[in-house]
């Protein structure tokens, strides 16, 4: 975390030098300058607060909102409904206790996950009493058989179900081990017997790595709301060429502007919303008690946030510009599918590599790819695969190619946009 945090320090120290050279450039220049700046934020700004007003006041936003929320909110309070406060298994052992039996019963309560707790009953009628009272879970008759109160407490997935199986598997090496004749210090020694070391003439194997939870939700969400807002940006641009409003707006703005206002109104609503969302899974998961966030630093959901907003600005422009080639509904969803495979693809991947733990090329290779790293930048993150200098360097190559994309973008949108009657081709916005 503490990498993560001298990552963003650095990301801030180029920002502020870059805003800083910009300062000095425009002081530079003619007095015509700074009024033309302020009119080109003011454009830009109005644009924004229109396109924010326009995306949140539409039902299809409210009722996703509603409907994000009530699924995050499913997912959070239904694994707690049934959840019941661990106990320690109560054990009452009857009859002469054979050597190694504490030790057994202690070893299935591990491999169970459970503690345990013994105590010694003098009859096997007055133990069947507290098994059927529930004063006590499992019953050990002499090492030689295990009473439980109900078949299910044998058979099923409970605690009292993994414990009863590792203790009757653990009693019958025991039991074996007394037939055999061994002595007490020889049960003992095998009774603390460890598997023995595992070594490859290849070299020292790689131990498979385990995400945090945090930086795996991170990644369905900034995949789910890229593809969301990516998809808003596309129509949006489409349904305003289509209905020729564009050409009202085009009179009083140069293209840029409109199409930096709209980037910026979306990026926006965007924010906001994965706000709220983060923002009330946090206060539910505390609320229920539920650990499915529980012990998210804030460090974490912030590095969420940032590579949401990092994707977002890359792909905006790239879904702007495609928006401005299209004229129909059906034209759109031939765009979609081509402008989202890299999403795709390097969400598969950081999957992929967050479910078999391991660190390959391919996955370290995608988080320094513009396209590709809002996936699997954070999920190397997740596996503790990534320094706090990989992930500034993989911003840094985010934003510059950012920049990049948005004045080709830029051209595309200024050559396209008021061709109408029938689908642009590349071919004729790529020439100058």
């Amino acid at each position: 975390m503490t990498s993560l945090a001298l990552a963003a320090l650095v990301v801030v120290v180029v920002a502020i030098r870059v805003l800083r050279r910009r300062s000095r450039s425009g002081r530079g220049s003619s007095s015509a300058t700074p009024r033309r700046a302020a009119a080109t934020h003011s454009s830009v700004t109005l644009v924004a607060a229109r396109e924010i007003r326009e995306r949140t006041k539409t039902r299809m936003f409210k009722l996703g909102t509603v409907v994000i929320l009530v699924v995050v909110g499913a997912a959070i309070v239904v694994p707690t409904l049934n959840r019941h406060p661990s106990r320690p298994e109560r054990v009452a052992v009857v009859g002469a206790s054979l050597a190694g039996t504490s030790s057994a019963l202690a070893i299935a309560g591990s491999s169970a996950g459970v503690a345990v707790v013994t105590r010694t009953v003098p009859s096997l009628g007055r133990a069947e009493a507290l098994l059927r009272l529930g004063d006590v879970d499992v019953v050990d008759v002499d090492g030689r058989e295990v009473l439980v109160a109900h078949a299910s407490d044998a058979s099923g997935t409970s605690s009292t179900a993994r414990f009863v199986a590792a203790a009757a598997a653990e009693l019958g090496v025991v039991r074996a081990m007394d037939v055999a004749g061994l002595s007490a210090a020889q049960v003992a020694i095998l009774a603390r017997s460890r598997p023995v070391t595992v070594t490859s003439l290849s070299g020292k194997s790689t131990p498979a790595r385990s995400v945090d939870p945090e930086a795996l939700i991170g990644d369905i969400l900034i995949f789910t709301m890229l593809s969301q807002y990516n998809t808003w940006t596309l129509m949006g641009v489409m349904e305003e060429k289509s209905s020729r409003v564009i050409e009202v707006l085009l009179s009083a703005l140069r293209p840029l502007q409109l199409l930096g206002g709209k980037v910026a109104g979306i990026a926006a609503v965007a924010l906001a919303q994965a706000t709220l969302v983060v923002a009330f899974a946090l206060a539910l998961s505390y609320g229920v008690g539920s650990s499915i966030v529980h012990g998210t630093s804030w460090l974490a959901l912030l590095d969420t946030l940032m590579w949401l907003v990092v994707g977002y600005g890359f792909y905006s422009w790239v879904y702007a510009a495609a928006g401005s080639m299209a004229e129909r509904q059906d034209q759109v969803q031939s765009l979609v599918l081509p402008l989202s495979l890299p999403m795709i693809f390097g969400y598969v991947t950081a999957l992929v590599g967050a479910s078999s733990g391991s660190v390959s090329w391919l996955l370290r290779l995608l988080a320094y790819l513009p396209p590709t790293a809002p996936f699997a930048m954070p999920v190397l993150v997740g596996m503790h695969a990534a320094s706090g200098w990989a992930v500034a360097v993989s911003v840094l190559i985010s934003l510059a190619s950012t920049v990049v994309v948005a004045r080709g973008a830029a051209g595309i949108y200024r050559r396209a946009i008021l061709r109408t009657g029938r689908r642009v081709r590349w071919r004729e916005v790529m020439t100058r």
